[in-house]
C-alpha cells in the first residue's frame, strides 16, 4: 500500500488519511481470454466467423409479426423480468447505503420535564442537544465495500439483462412449437382425409368380392392409427400456448386468439455470423454478471482485510438544558472525542474471515470461467443443431417427394387392382414419416437458430444501473 505525503501533524494526517488513506486487499484485474481458457475460433467446421453482427433484436429476423409482437409483450409484462428488475432496485439501494458509511452519522434528542415539590414552587426545564460519530475510513475498508456494492448492482443490471434473453428466447421456442404442432394437425388431418378414403375402397372390394375382409380392417386399423395421434398433437399446442401465455405475464388461452391463423413455421435468415469466441465475453450478459460477481468477491477481500487495521472514530455532541424555552441558549455545552481502537485477540476469526473471502473469490473466478466455458458449448451445440437441421431438411426433402410418387402410384394400382393393399399401407406410412419428419426437422433448424442467438448472447442492450432501463 502507498501512502500519500501528509504534514507533519497528526491532524493533518488523520485528515488526509480520512480522505485518501491507504486500500488494504488486493485491486481488482479483469481476466484475459487465456486466463479464461477461450480458444481463437470455434471448432464446428463452417461456422461464419466474421464480425459478430447486432442481435438485440435477433426475434424480428424471422420476418413473423406475430412473434415480435409475443416476444416484445414478455418482455414488458413478464413476471420473471419483474423480479429480476426488482433485484436491481435493491442492489442500487445497497450502494447508497455503502456510500453513506463515509459519511457522519448525526442524532438529534429533545426533552421537557416538569418537577413537583410540596415545599417550593414547581419548576419546568427543557433540553436541546445533538450527537455525532464518523468512522474514518483509514485503510480502505468502507471504499472497498463500495467497490463491491458497484459491482453488486452492474452484475444485478447484467442478471436482469440474462432473465430478458432467456425469456425472449423461451418465448421463441415455445411459438415455434406451437407452430409445428399446429402443423402437424394438419398433416395428421390430411392424412385421415386420405385414409377415410382408402377405408372406403377397400369396403368397396370387399363387397365386390375382389379382396378379402384384411384389407378393410388394416385400412381401419390404419385410419385409427393416425387418429390416436391427433390427441397428442392438440395437447403439444395447448402446452405451448398456455406457455406462451404466461411468459407474456397473462393467463392461460390468453394468446389462443393470436396463434388462431395457421402460419407456416418461421425459419428466419439463411445464415449469421457468430464472430469469434472472445466476443462471448463481452457479448453474453451471463458472463459480464459472472465477471461484476468476482470484481465484487475481490473487493470484500478488502473489506475484510481493513478490520485488521487499527479504527479512527471520532464522535461529539452539544447540548443545553435550560428551565425554560427562552434560557435555552444561555448555556450550551459540548465534547469532541476521538478513539483508536485495535484487535487483539480475537483467535484468529478475523484473519479467518479474509481467508473465507480469498476463498469466494477463487469461488467466483471458477464461476466466471465456467460460465465463459458454458457459453462456448452452447454456441458450438446450437452450431451443430443447425447445420444437422439444414442437411436432415434437404434429405427429408427428397424423401418427400419419393413418397409422394410411391404413394400416388400404389393408391392407382390398388385402385385398379394391380398391387396388394399392404404395399399401398407402406407407402402411406412411409409418406406420413417424411411430411412429419420434414415438419420436425424444420422446427428443429428454427429452434436451433433460436438457441444460436442466445448462446451468442443477443436479445439485450446495456443497462443503465440508475434506472433499469436500455441505454
Amino acid at each position: 500500500m502507498a501512502w500519500r505525503t501528509a504534514p507533519r501533524t497528526i491532524t493533518g494526517t488523520l485528515a488526509l488519511l480520512a480522505l485518501a488513506g491507504c486500500q488494504v486487499g488486493p485491486d481488482y484485474r479483469p481476466a484475459t481470454a487465456t486466463d479464461l481458457g477461450v480458444p481463437g475460433s470455434y471448432s464446428t467446421p463452417r461456422a461464419d466467423q466474421t464480425a459478430a453482427q447486432d442481435l438485440s433484436a435477433w426475434w424480428t429476423r424471422f420476418d413473423d409479426p406475430v412473434l415480435s409482437g409475443l416476444v416484445e409483450k414478455a418482455l414488458a409484462d413478464n413476471l420473471d423480468i419483474a423480479v429480476a428488475a426488482t433485484r436491481l432496485r435493491q442492489a442500487r439501494e445497497a450502494l447508497v447505503q455503502s456510500r453513506a458509511q463515509l459519511l457522519p452519522s448525526v442524532s438529534g434528542s429533545a426533552g421537557a420535564g416538569r418537577n413537583f415539590d410540596s415545599s417550593r414552587s414547581d419548576t419546568s426545564s427543557v433540553s436541546l442537544g445533538a450527537d455525532a460519530s464518523w468512522q474514518l475510513d483509514l485503510f480502505g475498508g468502507i471504499g472497498r465495500s463500495i467497490q463491491a456494492s458497484r459491482a453488486d448492482l452492474a452484475a444485478s443490471g447484467y442478471d436482469l439483462a440474462s432473465v430478458r434473453t432467456a425469456i425472449a428466447a423461451e418465448v421463441a421456442l415455445n411459438y415455434v412449437s406451437a407452430r409445428a404442432a399446429q402443423a402437424s394437425l394438419a398433416i395428421a388431418r390430411d392424412t385421415l382425409t386420405t385414409q377415410d378414403d382408402n377405408l372406403e375402397i377397400a369396403g368397396f372390394r370387399v363387397q365386390a368380392g375382389l379382396v378379402s375382409s384384411i384389407d378393410e380392417e388394416q385400412a381401419r386399423a390404419q385410419r385409427a392409427q393416425t387418429a390416436a395421434t391427433i390427441p397428442t398433437i392438440e395437447q403439444s399446442y395447448a402446452n405451448a400456448a398456455n406457455r406462451l401465455s404466461v411468459l407474456t405475464g397473462q393467463a392461460p388461452g390468453a394468446v389462443d386468439a393470436a396463434l388462431s391463423t395457421v402460419v407456416p413455421i418461421p425459419q428466419g435468415p439463411p445464415g449469421i455470423a457468430v464472430g469469434i469466441p472472445a466476443d462471448t465475453l463481452r457479448q453474453r450478459p451471463d458472463v459480464r454478471r459472472a465477471e461484476r460477481n468476482l470484481a465484487a468477491a475481490t473487493a470484500r477481500i478488502g473489506v475484510a482485510e481493513a478490520q485488521l487495521y487499527p479504527q479512527l472514530g471520532i464522535s461529539g455532541n452539544v447540548g443545553t438544558s435550560a428551565l425554560s424555552l427562552g434560557g435555552l441558549a444561555d448555556v450550551i455545552t459540548g465534547g469532541l472525542f476521538a478513539s483508536l481502537s485495535q484487535i487483539i485477540f480475537d483467535g484468529g476469526r478475523l484473519r479467518s474471515a479474509v481467508r473465507s473471502q480469498q476463498a469466494a473469490a477463487d469461488g467466483a473466478f471458477a464461476t466466471y470461467k465456467q460460465t465463459v466455458l458454458t457459453g462456448l458449448e452452447d454456441v458450438e451445440n446450437a452450431l451443430v443443431a443447425l447445420q444437422s437441421s439444414k442437411a436432415r431438411q434437404e434429405a427429408l426433402s427428397v424423401q418427400l417427394q419419393a413418397s409422394q410418387n410411391a404413394a400416388l402410384y400404389a393408391r392407382s394400382q390398388y385402385r385398379a387392382g394391380l398391387t396388394d393393399f399392404q404395399t399401398q399401407l407402406e407407402a402411406e406410412r412411409s409418406l406420413l414419416s417424411a411430411r412429419d419428419g420434414l415438419n420436425q426437422a424444420r422446427a428443429a433448424q428454427a429452434q436451433a437458430l433460436i438457441q444460436l442467438y442466445l448462446g451468442l448472447g443477443g436479445g439485450w442492450q446495456p443497462l443503465d444501473p440508475s434506472t433499469g432501463t436500455a441505454r
